[in-house]
């Protein structure tokens, strides 16, 4: 998006009052722009390993940090998982239940089958709800994973040929 002449891209600030010299940020840097931003609402602030995801998730070059265009991808997508994740949140409480979960994965355009939904509601539900930030690292891992099972399938067959060593760098990264 062009902005007029000495306009300044509104997320500009968030990102500079946190990023070093060097114009990157860190997982803990994205934890204070977001959480400052206030772009969670009125959910708990993201975790450090929800931020740590989303850094890996956009790090093209492996550095641990993103840039600006990493940061503004990133809000772009933040706002349309807030969106979701308001729109599946049928009682308004700031939390999905597991049924919820299943059918926002869906509106995603991922087909899982019932044992795959099982596990991520056993690793993000606390008492029976997926709060915001648990929601976006689900959200987050299942995208990356995804990418790099889509780069390895190279026949469209949902079948991926992976060396011990890449599936453990693609894994372990988020």
């Amino acid at each position: 998006m062009a902005y007029p002449q000495g306009a300044v891209d509104p997320l500009w600030p968030w990102f500079s009052a946190v990023a070093g010299q060097d114009q990157q940020i860190e997982a803990s840097e994205l934890q204070t722009a977001l959480t400052q931003s206030g772009i969670n609402g009125n959910y708990q602030p993201f975790s450090l390993e929800t931020c740590r995801i989303m850094i890996a998730m956009l790090d093209r070059d492996r550095s641990g940090s993103m840039g600006f265009p990493e940061f503004k991808e990133l809000w772009a997508a933040l706002n349309s998982w807030k969106q979701t994740f308001m729109r599946f949140d049928a009682d308004h409480s700031g939390t999905v239940e597991p049924h919820e979960l299943h059918q926002a994965v869906a509106s995603f355009g991922y087909n899982l089958s019932p044992g795959a939904l099982t596990v991520l509601v056993k690793r993000y539900e606390k008492a029976g709800r997926i709060a915001f930030d648990d929601f976006v690292a689900c959200v987050v891992r299942l995208r990356a994973l995804t990418s790099v099972f889509q780069g390895r399938d190279t026949q469209r067959n949902g079948f991926a040929n992976f060396q011990y060593d890449d599936f453990i760098k693609c894994v372990m990264c988020l």
